[in-house]
């Protein structure tokens, strides 16, 4: 039987191109579609074509990357006509129910306090990080992508780790996260206000994203008190509100269901005992994935 080649390749490939596309764009949703749109540019390709490249997962990585590259290019005009806050779209823990190739390796740079912090550079600086300090690619195979000398491509890394170093570094989760987590959880359901402001570090920042299409604070709730009085208005507006304790980009998270449908989904960042962030997303077109596996 005559079968394509690269085809065992691009099924072992996906994995590490959904990987990738995800730390770039920030949306699973978005890296699927860039891994589809790429694969389908190989089969686009003829079959002379396809034989004289030498490596169809290098091939696919580079083409991965440079859409990518496009989307950012013109995803800060498009973040300009989004309605309130934009927050990464989250990514849930369903391992036993998702395409395996579709499945995001959980480590410190899917953490939705680092992925933020890639939001703040430019295109090509999260490009160069990412695939550089990652992902282990070599500046002159990033260089092809990006379309920049290796050395440009290093001075963009640099420059990346400089405001890596700027905000604070993302921490391991440890089993204390959990547990500040799930005392939020216990305070929020409760309105307890005390709970909930001895849990939140005074300068804490909460942010909600609904994307103009359902409900959410219009611009950062900032201050550990002021979240606090905000969470218990809406818990005695909420009155339904089923808060569960979950895995959120890999850290402990919450989720909050409605009528048995998903309708938020919180990340948290925590510093010791203290937590820093909170990402609320509401959109529901960024908690397609958690509905999927939703029980």
């Amino acid at each position: 039987m005559n079968t394509d080649p690269g085809l065992h390749v691009i099924v072992q490939e996906r994995h590490q191109l959904i990987n990738i596309a995800y730390r770039l764009l920030g949306s699973l949703t978005d890296a699927e579609d860039v891994v589809q749109e790429a694969c389908a540019r190989w089969y686009a390709l003829s079959r002379q074509q396809r034989e004289t490249i030498e490596s169809p997962g290098a091939w696919l990585t580079t083409v991965t990357g440079r859409i990518c590259l496009d989307l950012l290019g013109s995803a800060r005009a498009r973040r300009e006509r989004y309605v309130g806050e934009w927050v990464p779209e989250p990514l849930p823990d369903r391992s036993e129910l998702d395409d395996p190739a579709d499945r995001i390796t959980l480590d410190e740079s899917v953490s939705m306090a680092f992925l933020v912090v890639l939001e703040a550079m430019t295109p090509a600086e999260r490009v160069a990080f990412v695939l550089h300090d990652v992902f282990g690619y070599r500046f002159s195979e990033v260089a092809e992508i990006v379309g920049r000398t290796p050395a440009a491509c290093r001075q963009l890394a640099t420059s990346a780790r400089r405001r890596i170093r700027t905000s604070r570094a993302p921490m391991a989760p440890t089993p204390q996260h959990a547990d500040v987590v799930s005392s939020f959880k216990r305070a929020w359901r409760t309105n307890d206000i005390s709970a909930l402001i001895g849990l939140l570090d005074p300068a804490a920042t909460m942010i909600g994203d609904g994307g103009g299409l359902v409900p959410a604070a219009p611009h950062p709730i900032e201050g550990g008190e002021q979240i606090a009085r905000y969470l218990v208005e809406l818990a005695s507006r909420a009155t339904a509100l089923n808060l569960a304790e979950t895995t959120v980009n890999g850290r402990p998270g919450l989720v909050s269901r409605y009528d048995g449908v998903i309708v938020m989904v919180a990340a948290f960042d925590v510093e010791g005992e203290l937590i820093k962030h909170i990402w609320a997303v509401r959109n529901p077109e960024k908690l397609r994935h958690w509905q999927d596996g939703a029980s």
